[in-house]
Formats: structure tokens, sequence, C-alpha cells
């Protein structure tokens, strides 16, 4: 007999609109069953999912989708809406190459309104969506699903701010399930924990004269006062009313019969925009889950019965970020002015470790990359020592911040930054591939990117000493290459490369971890007669001139690789060769990086070889700048 009775007979949204109430909860059962064996066999994000079953549930029996838009904030909880919506038969594919995509993706299906993979877009989104249905495009009600956490982020605010002022229908579902992927941080989570205390669907008026009631007697005056003068009346409504929303709980996420009656209600009688509060558990119904300290927020194939996970075979070198975190912690414990800023991510960035033992010196801002680079800014300004630790494609998010706030002013804040290159089942959301381009345009700042995890040792310590600037470091996700570890960090000369070995045809000039791929590149060259010189860079800026000169002067061809998007290390090697004149006597020149378009998920291998920036590709490369066909490259190989 099958586990998923219900389920089995539902082909896509229009089939829950069939069910009966007590049929929907039993379908929510199943959709949970079906979410954990689908997880099971592909590794996901399995938490956050399994927090949502019965809103999605309720969701798609009670709104009219794909014609309503429901905006998944980042869209890793979104996997029970993909089962919902004709995709059950390619969970098997989650996350793998030529598969479905672990978040929301327009491409992939009518009910992804809008791709998300990163927090806090969401309101906005459904605001958009908002304004063309009401100037008579065909779309419906848009609906908003967002986090405890991903509500902390300014863009949120900016979004609950204008949908407010607009006074439009649209429908916010708060997630509240006190916990991204680290314990949310912030007055807003406090906020809403306090409302999660009382009953569901208390009145509000009787939760805020309860907790004014509960101050002392001149702080109650003074806070009512205060309230008073900032909205010229006596209020009584949650923050979000005062917002413009009509406010809507706390519900129990997990109730199916409650989910539903709130959302037919909000829908049925929804003039203008309106906010549910849902609490929720992340892991629910799923004990491993629910007792695992991350909740199971992303997981490898795990077994279902125990919740054991299978990452596979286990390396003996250890992961950059790991590497990363104990040098910090080291450095941190040399130098009491070190401090460390992440954004919702210490144990995905390593700065975990600094704060096991000097929390009082690492800084979590919750999902504010933006309010997380000028903090640092003014850390640095005050003589502090900031290790801003966000990986590249968050990074991003701060940027007008990076320019304005830290290299315009000169501030010596020292940029970690995670996750640089392609990541694999993530996808182009998360790939690193821009941070070269965007941080190296910038006047005084330094880039350096590690080619190894004891290269990686030497940048932490070498930005730690450098004072006259912003300085930047970049490394992948994974582990290291297995060198030997040295017992220190030494500090680096700002702007001077290495070179690994010497040769007189080719010469490979290697910005980061792909340094493996030249060498792997210059042992097949070398097989056929082709003599390699393979230098790292470590420096996008400044250049290593000096090495520049000396490869240009005495190679026929010179090839520059970079995991990162064109107008990154490349570019910069091209402009200063054609200033000094080096590309007037012949030399060809030749730059790898990331093809101009975004590469869905695999395996980083499998996206590297789709990229061509692999070894075959550097090889393929140097074949054709030296003008080498097959046959003569079989005549070089025998001749060698």
């Amino acid at each position: 007999m099958t586990k998923t009775p219900i389920l089995d007979r539902v082909a896509g949204p229009a089939d829950l609109k069939t069910l009966s109430d007590t049929e929907l909860a039993q379908l929510a059962d199943e959709l949970r069953i079906d979410v954990i064996d689908a997880v099971s066999k592909t590794g996901g994000h399995l938490g956050s999912s399994l927090g949502v079953v019965e809103l999605t549930v309720g969701i798609h029996a009670v709104f009219d989708t794909p014609r309503d838009k429901v905006i998944w904030d980042v869209g890793h909880q979104c996997y029970p809406h993909k089962i919902l919506t004709g995709r059950r038969d390619r969970m098997g594919t989650l996350r793998q190459k030529d598969g479905i995509s672990g978040f929301t993706k327009r491409s992939e299906s009518d009910y992804d309104p809008f791709g998300a993979a990163h927090s806090s877009t969401s309101i906005s989104a459904a605001l958009g969506f908002t304004v063309a249905r009401d100037m008579g495009m065909p779309t419906g009600d848009a609906v908003a699903v967002i986090g405890d956490g991903s509500i902390s982020a300014g863009m949120a605010y900016e979004a609950l701010n204008n949908a407010g002022h607009e006074g439009r229908r649209l429908f916010v579902i708060l997630n509240d399930n006190e916990m991204s992927i680290a314990p949310p941080t912030g007055a807003m989570s406090t906020y809403l924990s306090n409302l999660t205390r009382h009953s569901p669907l208390a009145p509000l008026q009787a939760i805020a004269e309860g907790m004014e009631q509960a101050l002392p007697k001149p702080m109650r005056d003074g806070a009512r006062r205060a309230r008073e003068m900032v909205t010229g009346v006596e209020s009584k409504g949650t923050f979000f009313e005062e917002l413009g929303f009509d406010y809507i709980g706390p519900i129990d996420g997990h109730d199916v019969p409650q989910v539903l009656s709130v959302l037919r209600a909000a829908r049925a009688r929804a003039t203008g925009p309106v906010l549910i509060h849902a609490c929720t558990i992340k892991g629910k119904g799923y004990a491993p889950a629910e007792g695992s300290a991350d909740k199971y927020h992303g997981v490898s194939r795990f077994d279902v019965a125990t919740g054991t996970q299978n990452k596979g075979k286990k390396s003996n070198a250890p992961s950059y970020t790991s590497v990363f975190g104990s040098t910090l912690a080291d450095l941190a414990a040399k130098d009491p002015s070190i401090v460390a800023i992440t954004a919702a991510m210490p144990s995905g960035t390593g700065v975990d470790k600094m704060a096991e033992l000097f929390p009082a010196r690492v800084f979590d801002v919750g999902i504010a990359e933006q309010h997380g680079v000028t903090f640092a800014a003014a850390m640095a300004a005050s003589g502090l020592k900031p290790f801003c630790a966000i990986y590249s494609t968050f990074l991003q998010r701060g940027y007008d911040q990076v320019v304005h706030d830290v290299a315009l002013q000169g501030l010596p804040v020292r940029f970690a930054i995670d996750r640089a290159g392609l990541v694999g089942a993530d996808g182009a959301t998360h790939a690193g591939s821009f941070d070269i381009s965007f941080l190296a345009t910038l006047p005084g700042m330094v880039v350096m990117a590690a080619s190894d995890e004891a290269e990686l040792m030497h940048m932490v310590t070498t930005a730690a000493a450098h004072d006259s600037g912003p300085i930047a470091f970049r490394y992948p996700r994974g582990n290291g290459r297995g060198v030997e570890m040295p017992d220190h960090g030494e500090v680096l000369e700002i702007g001077k490369g290495r070179m690994i070995q010497s040769g007189t045809d080719v010469a490979l000039l290697s910005l980061g971890t792909h340094l493996d791929e030249c060498e792997r590149a210059a042992a097949i060259l070398e097989a056929e007669g082709v003599s390699v010189s393979i230098a790292d860079a470590r420096f996008a800026k400044p250049l290593d001139m000096p090495m520049i000169r000396d490869l240009a002067a005495n190679h026929a061809v010179m090839v520059t690789v970079e995991q990162g998007a064109m107008g990154g290390f490349g570019a910069m090697v091209l402009q200063e060769m054609a200033g000094e004149g080096l590309l007037d006597k012949g030399l060809k020149v030749r730059t790898m990086y990331l093809p101009d378009r975004f590469i869905d998920q695999a395996g980083p291998d499998e996206m590297y070889a789709d990229a061509g920036l692999n070894a075959d590709g550097i090889v393929a490369t140097v074949r054709s700048a030296l003008g080498l066909t097959t046959s003569n490259v079989v005549d070089m190989a025998a001749g060698a």
C-alpha cells in the first residue's frame, strides 16, 4: 500500500480544491514524508522545507496559483511547493546536473513567478506583481512568504514601508520559525518571540497593553509618550499595523484547519496589505532535524531512519573555511584589536571559531550585509582591525558600502570572501563569479586569491598586518589541496607573486585555486614537448609587474587563468601590459575566465568543464595559441 494515497492523486494545485479539510491535513502529513524521502536521496535544504509544509498546502488550496503569484523568500523552502506543482517526478534530480533547482526558478515552472536564492526580496516582488495587476496585467493576488531571519534585512523594511504607503491588496506571510541558518539576530526577532508567547489569534490590543503594563511606571509612561510622539495618536497596534498592514496572528503554522481558516478569511476580506504571522518549527515532523542545532538547514544524502548523513569520502585536507576560521582565531588571540563581522553566517564563514574564544569581539549583524560593511568601516576608522567575512555573492548586496564607506575613505577593512568561484549544487545564484571584477576596480583596494590552504593562512595573516587601506582575499568552498601547513602564517609582500616552475615556451599565470588545473595542463603539454612556466599571481591588485614583464620577455605565449568573470584578473593584466607596450613585440596573450553566461547547478568539476575552465580547456587554449593541430601534437609527442 502506498504511503501517500492522497498525494498520489495530486497532479497540481487544482486538485487540492477537490479535497476536504480533513484530506488536506492528511495531504500535509504525506507531503512531509515525500519531502524527507526526496531530500534523503539528493541532499538539500530540508529543515526549512519541512517547516512550511502546512503553509504550502494552505496557500495552494486557498489561492488560485499560478494566476495568483506565490513568492518564496530565498526559495530554499520551496520543495513542498515543487512537489505540489507538477515536479514530484523530478525531485530525484534536485540540485543535480540538468535537474531542477534547489530554489525557485522562473524558467522551470509557471508556478515559480519570481526566482530567488538570496533573502529579503519577496515583499518587493509581491508589490511589483500587485501594481502590475492593478494596471491591468493578467495576474491575480501576490503572496510573499518570508522568514523571520529574512525580514531582518533592510530591503524587507523598505518594501513593507512602500507597500503600506501604496495601500494595495497583497499578502505577506511571516514564517516565524525563530531560526534562520543561525539563531536570528536583532530586536525584531525578540519582538516576534514576545508576540508568540501569547495564545494564537490573541487580540493585539491586549498584547500591547500587557507588554506596556509589565514595564515600571516611569518607563511605561515614557514608552506611551514616545509612541504618541511618533504616531500622533495613542497607538495600540503592532509595528506592521503602523506601516499600514492589517495584522493577523500569531497563528499556528502547523495547524492545517487554522491555516486554512485564516487564509480563506484574509483572501475574502482583504482590501489592502495584510501580514499573517505564522509560527512554525524548522525541521517539523522529522526528529533528527528538530533535534539538530541547525535544524538540518542544508544536508547531504542521509538515511531516513537514523538521520545519519552520507557526506562522501572524507578528505584529509582541511576546508578553506576552517583554515580561515582557525587562522583568524589564532591571530585574534595575539591581537585584541581584531574583530569579526558576519551577516547571519557565523559557521558558514568560519568566524564561529573566534566566537567560541572571544565572543565579545565577533558580531553577527543578521541578514544585513550593507549594515555589516559600514559597521566594519566605522570600526576600522576607530582603530580596530575588522574582518568582514561574507560569501562572495552576499557581498554583492553591500557593494555600495564597499565603495562609498570603505574604499573612498581608504579604511582598512579586511574582506574574507568565501565561496569564490563555482560552488556546485546551489548553482548560479551562489556562484562567486564577480568579486574580482567589482573589487579590483576600486582605488586603493588590495585583492588576493589563495591557491591552496597554506596560501590562505598567509593571506589572512597579511590582511591582519595591512593597515593602510582595504584588503580582500578570496577562497572557494570545499577542501584544500592537502599541502603541508605551516605552523603560522607569514606576511606576504603586497603585490608579489611566486614562480611555481620555469619553462621557455608558454607561461601560465594563475590566480586562485585553479593553480592545480594549470599544473595538470602543464604536465599534458610537457608530454607533448611544450616547455611551460607556471606562476601563482597571488594578487589581482596590485599586480606583480616585474614577474609579468619577465614572463612576457621569455615566452611565446602567456595565458591567464582565474575563477571569475570577464573584466577581472585577465583584463587587469592585459591593460597593464598594453600600457607598458608588452603586447607590441609578438607575444600571444590569452585570458581564461568564466564565460559570459550563468552556469546551472552541477558538481563543481562539471561546472568548470562546462565553462571550458579546466586542464583540458587550458591545454586547448595553449595549443590554439601555438598553432598546434591534432596531427602535429602527436608528432611532437612522438619526437619528445
